[in-house]
């Protein structure tokens, strides 16, 4: 008798926020997120990186903001009533804060919906993405956290 077990345990699927910058979606995986704050006063701190906007004090904590639109080498961010910070929890380093234009939605995706991308990408933007996910019609491109967070400057 043949065996005709569907095989479902190498389906994984994971949660991630869908934010827009610019005219352009992506998704945070939502294990990195810890919290998503509307837009506040930014300290500006010397002598930093160009993408770094400066700290915020989140409830006694400091926190460090970037910029992830100049940390791919696009425009300076437009802060609008829909801007946020998302806090990100990256155990090694902190808590950081990114600024993003808007907050979307949550999506859930398999790993059938999620391409992944090319190796030896061809510009810098390319580089923070790991995987360009399909929710319905829609593609998103999937962070790459740990390539945001390397301490490197746009050129």
């Amino acid at each position: 008798m043949a065996d005709y077990r569907i095989e479902t345990q190498d389906v994984e699927s994971k949660q991630y926020i869908v934010v827009q910058i610019g005219n352009e979606k992506y998704g945070i995986d939502i294990g990195y997120i810890d919290n998503i704050v509307r837009m506040q006063k930014i300290t500006r701190v010397p002598k930093a990186q160009s993408y770094f906007k400066g700290v915020i004090n989140l409830r006694g904590e400091i926190v460090p903001v970037m910029s992830i639109r100049k940390k791919m080498g696009l425009e300076d961010d437009v802060i609008t009533d829909a801007s946020r910070i998302i806090i990100l929890k990256v155990e090694e380093k902190g808590s950081l804060g990114v600024v993003v234009d808007q907050v979307r939605e949550v999506i859930t995706l398999n790993t059938a919906e999620i391409d992944k991308t090319a190796v030896g990408a061809r510009n810098i933007k390319d580089t923070f993405i790991n995987g360009i996910g399909k929710n319905g019609e829609e593609l998103i491109s999937l962070f790459e956290i740990s390539a945001i967070l390397e301490e490197r400057e746009a050129n």
